[in-house]
C-alpha cells in the first residue's frame, strides 16, 4: 500500500537519496532539506510503500515572488507569508503512475489553504512545466525574477495556483517526470 504521510528526521536520508537521483542537476544538503522539514513539518511529506520512501514533498509559506536560491538554507520563515512555495515534489520511478503526485499537489493546496494563504508559488524544472499546468499552475513571468530562475537551469518557469480555482485534472503518468 503506498501512502502520504509526514516527514520524520529520520526520513531525511533516505529522502536526501531520492532527490540526487532525481535531481542530479539540482544537488541540494542534506542540512538544507533539514532544515525545511524543522521549519516547517506540516509541508514536508514521504510516500511510503511497504516501509520504503518512493517520494516526497517539501513546501512552506513563503514570499510571493521570491523563490528561494537552491541549496540555501532559509534560516526562519516570514513573519507575514504571502505564498505557499512549493520546493519541491519528487517521485522514484517506482512510485509514478500512481496518481501519486496529483495526491501530494492537492494534500500541499490544502496545507497552504489550512494557514490561510491565497496561493501557491513553484519554480518548474526538467521540462515539468506541463505536470504543474495540469493541476491548476499558470506561468507567471515577474520582472527582476531571470537571474533567480537562470540558477535552476534552462527551461525553469516561475508558476502560480490561485487557491480556490480548480486544478484541470489529467492522468499523470511517467512522461511527466513526477
Amino acid at each position: 500500500m503506498m501512502f502520504w504521510r509526514l516527514m520524520k528526521p529520520a526520513d531525511l536520508d533516505a529522502v536526501h537519496a531520492i532527490a540526487d537521483r532525481i535531481h542530479p542537476d539540482h544537488p541540494e544538503d542534506l542540512d538544507v532539506l533539514a532544515e525545511r522539514q524543522r521549519l516547517f513539518p506540516p509541508g514536508c511529506q514521504v510516500l511510503e510503500c511497504d516501509g520504503l520512501l518512493l517520494g516526497y514533498a517539501i513546501s512552506h509559506p513563503w514570499e510571493f515572488g521570491r523563490p528561494p536560491a537552491l541549496n540555501t538554507k532559509l534560516e526562519r520563515l516570514p513573519a507575514d507569508p504571502t505564498t505557499y512555495y512549493l520546493h519541491d515534489v519528487a517521485i522514484a520511478a517506482d512510485g509514478r503512475g500512481s496518481g501519486r503526485a496529483a495526491q501530494a499537489v492537492d494534500r500541499l493546496v490544502g496545507v497552504a489553504a489550512a494557514i490561510g494563504l491565497h496561493n501557491v508559488s513553484l519554480v518548474a524544472v526538467n521540462g515539468s512545466q506541463g505536470f504543474w499546468e495540469k493541476h491548476g499552475f499558470v506561468p507567471t513571468p515577474l520582472a527582476g525574477l531571470a537571474t533567480k530562475l537562470s540558477s535552476y537551469g534552462g527551461g525553469a518557469v516561475f508558476m502560480v495556483r490561485e487557491i480556490g480555482e480548480p486544478a484541470r485534472r489529467s492522468r499523470v503518468g511517467k512522461a511527466d517526470g513526477i
